[in-house]
């Protein structure tokens, strides 16, 4: 292969993700670029993410908008002045080749990690848990609607030197539909239960929305099983709530309804893609979710407002804890953020909605990564 040329291929965001759509080309052919400059948008089952240049170059395109490929597909080339036209052909074929053949094989390649369901202590949670190390492990919790995917973004970057454990709460995703009583509370003792069935003793805490409620939650229960908080748009520290998401999560039933239900979660709302409102749907049609839903809502959110005041526990001083919000966060409102403890570290993302650690990757992965350390 030439030197000068340097590939850009279709990322692999998360575990899961196998193809990904070409939303569009954010550079035109023939610009020079940097490292660190957004290409492209690539579209996944989630939501739409920016692809960062993997070096400096000029740019030409392989792949148009709208195509959808296969991850490690190639999509363009990052090329110097000095070479020809010709050589930039034949590096485009004899890769697209090579891909070609590696594809044919990947029958005999070790299939990535899945996520897996377990029993903890007689419930049922699925949970997909990466890494290894002598660092401490992380949990990862996501937020009301949401399950282990919301963190593709995150879950290997995170996962170097140490366990990485996401899990989908009750009533979310692959799990059990039994909430109980539909609380933080009750959630954080089924994360500790957790703990105790995987055999860790203490971990840090990444958590989101809800989430944050509920690793507070567990905090406040359990300080001695918490290293650490890293609460990204976290409930549970003020009292107003956008219950138009809440209450159009729970009843949306078609496209139509769940696509304006799903764009307050982002400041872009083109990153709401199709495929998105269809893995939402489509969990809501399991028997016992949309009851899960309605229970916790109505827990939580009663008349409108956020029932539990989470804050005392970060006035405690005893956890190290990072708050990381979207400026633009049209679910919880990040005004919520201030007046928080000095030894609180509070990161606020200008151009952010509800979903940093999917809007702003690369930039949340670094941070809590450096927060940990």
């Amino acid at each position: 292969m030439n030197a000068s040329i340097t590939p850009i291929t279709m990322p692999k965001f998360g575990l899961a993700m196998t193809e990904g759509k070409l939303a569009g080309w954010m550079v035109r052919p023939g610009t020079r670029v940097k490292a660190g400059d957004d290409l492209a948008d690539i579209e996944t089952s989630k939501i739409t993410n920016a692809y960062e240049s993997p070096a400096a170059g000029v740019l030409r395109q392989v792949a148009s908008d709208g195509e959808t490929l296969p991850v490690g597909a190639l999509i363009g080339v990052l090329v110097e002045n000095d070479v020809s036209d010709a050589d930039i052909d034949a590096f485009i074929a004899r890769f697209t080749a090579e891909f070609g053949q590696q594809s044919l094989g990947d029958g005999q390649e070790a299939a990535p990690a899945e996520p897996t369901v377990i029993d903890v202590k007689g419930r049922a949670l699925r949970v997909l848990d990466l890494g290894h190390g002598d660092a401490t492990p992380i949990v990862l919790i996501h937020g009301f609607g949401g399950d282990l995917t919301n963190w593709m973004f995150n879950h290997s970057a995170l996962a170097d030197g140490r366990r990485v454990i996401a899990f989908d709460l009750p009533g979310h995703g692959g799990s059990v539909k039994d909430v109980g009583e539909g609380d933080p509370a009750f959630f954080a003792g089924v994360a500790i239960d957790l703990l105790d069935t995987l055999n860790i003793g203490k971990a840090h805490l990444v958590a989101h929305s809800l989430g944050g409620a509920i690793a507070l939650a567990l905090a406040g229960q359990a300080p001695g099983r918490v290293a650490s908080l890293a609460l990204i748009a976290p409930a549970g520290l003020g009292p107003e709530i956008n219950m138009d998401f809440i209450n159009g999560f729970i009843t949306a039933d078609r496209q139509k309804t769940i696509q304006p239900v799903l764009a307050y979660l982002v400041h872009d709302k083109s990153l709401i893609g199709r495929k998105m409102a269809d893995d939402i749907l489509r969990y809501k049609r399991l028997d016992g979710a949309v009851t899960a839903l309605t229970r916790i809502a109505e827990t939580c959110f009663p008349d409108g407002r956020q029932a539990d005041d989470l804050r005392p526990v970060l006035t405690r001083g005893d956890i190290k804890a990072l708050v990381l919000w979207g400026e633009d966060d049209e679910i919880l409102p990040v005004r919520q953020s201030s007046g928080l403890p000095p030894a609180v570290t509070v990161d606020i993302l200008p151009g952010v909605g509800h979903m940093p650690q999917m809007e702003r990757a690369t930039d949340i992965n670094k941070t809590i990564a450096t927060f940990l350390a």
